[in-house]
């Protein structure tokens, strides 16, 4: 008897375009989910006979609760290195493999760009006003050259933003409570003697750091009242490092001048949020690592996880719990 196999959240519906999954053919029955399903007891109707899970992190959270009325689940799959949205120990528990896949670092490091060039030149509001009859050049935009970007969180992609900043001809500071002076120096950027330091000095500030208990949070009302009222702020890391009453606070009292977003404490957002209707904000649907790249190697890694279970050996992409 096949298995069966789920493809959870493929919103595109292109899981069946990036990898050849008809090499498992013979030992799977494969469906493919493209609607987000917010109801539990919906979605274990859905998955209640699934062997294998592939799930896109973090569309839907896999907590002990939802693995609990799963009992025919033995391999849950997530795309990238890590997943904090699956309680891999309620999983390990109740005998289900978890594993991860391959991810590239350039499209978050793109969209980040995207989102601050967007912002700095006013795209979208030039773009509805061009093709809606509106005034042709309405906003004068904001030069890059010559300002501070200031980087919480100097790591891979960390890193990759700062190298396009000094591209633009931009000064860029770094600071988080695990970078050091020396780090700094070796990547060519300023060290920040401390968050509230990055925060009085920069144009746009931008997050890239891993979510944890530490990090939850980081930037809250005190943080948002530290910055520039004509700072932008850039969010392409996770919603929980950011207080989002306090962002929202931020934006519609002109503590900051916008902020360009790509990850919410809800996904996806409510047709009514609020956030829907600020126009000071530049916002995407997690788009982060929705590129070709990535796709080609979730996908295919996905697979490759899949050809292991079935042969009894060690998975080809263990999860990263780091």
């Amino acid at each position: 008897m096949k298995k069966c196999c789920t493809v959870l959240d493929d919103y595109q519906d292109v899981s069946r375009d990036y990898a050849d999954w008809s090499t498992l053919s013979e030992h799977l029955s494969l469906q493919v989910i493209t609607q987000h399903i917010d109801s539990q007891s919906r979605l274990v109707e859905r998955l209640k006979d699934s062997e294998i899970i592939v799930i896109m992190r973090e569309r839907t959270p896999f907590d002990a609760t939802l693995l609990a009325k799963l009992p025919k689940l033995k391999l849950l799959i997530t795309s990238g290195p890590r997943n904090g949205a699956i309680d891999v120990a309620a999983a390990s528990t109740q005998g289900v493999l978890v594993c991860g896949t391959q991810a590239f670092k350039q499209p978050p490091t793109e969209l980040t760009w995207a989102l601050i060039l967007g912002l700095s030149r006013h795209i979208v509001i030039e773009n509805n006003h061009f093709r809606q009859g509106g005034p042709w050049q309405s906003n004068v935009g904001l030069c890059l050259s010559g300002k501070t970007i200031g980087l919480i969180g100097l790591g891979a992609i960390g890193e990759r933003v700062a190298l396009i900043a000094k591209a633009f001809g931009m000064h860029v500071l770094a600071w988080s409570e695990n970078l050091t002076q020396q780090r700094a120096t070796q990547l060519g950027v300023e060290y920040a003697s401390s968050k509230k330091a990055l925060l009085q000095q920069s144009d746009i500030v931008s997050l890239h750091l891993i979510p944890g208990t530490r990090n939850k949070g980081i930037m809250g009302t005190l943080e948002f009242n530290q910055m520039k009222p004509s700072a932008l702020f850039i969010n392409t890391a996770r919603a929980a490092l950011v207080d989002q009453d306090a962002m929202y606070d931020a934006l519609t009292s002109g503590k900051i001048a916008a902020a360009g977003i790509d990850v919410f404490d809800i996904e996806p957002l409510p047709s009514t949020h609020r956030l829907r209707s600020l126009d000071n904000l530049l916002a995407t649907p997690h788009l982060g690592y929705v590129a070709d790249l990535n796709y080609q190697v979730y996908f295919k890694g996905a697979v490759d996880n899949i050809h292991a279970y079935i042969a009894g050996k060690e998975l080809a992409y263990p999860l990263n719990l780091n």
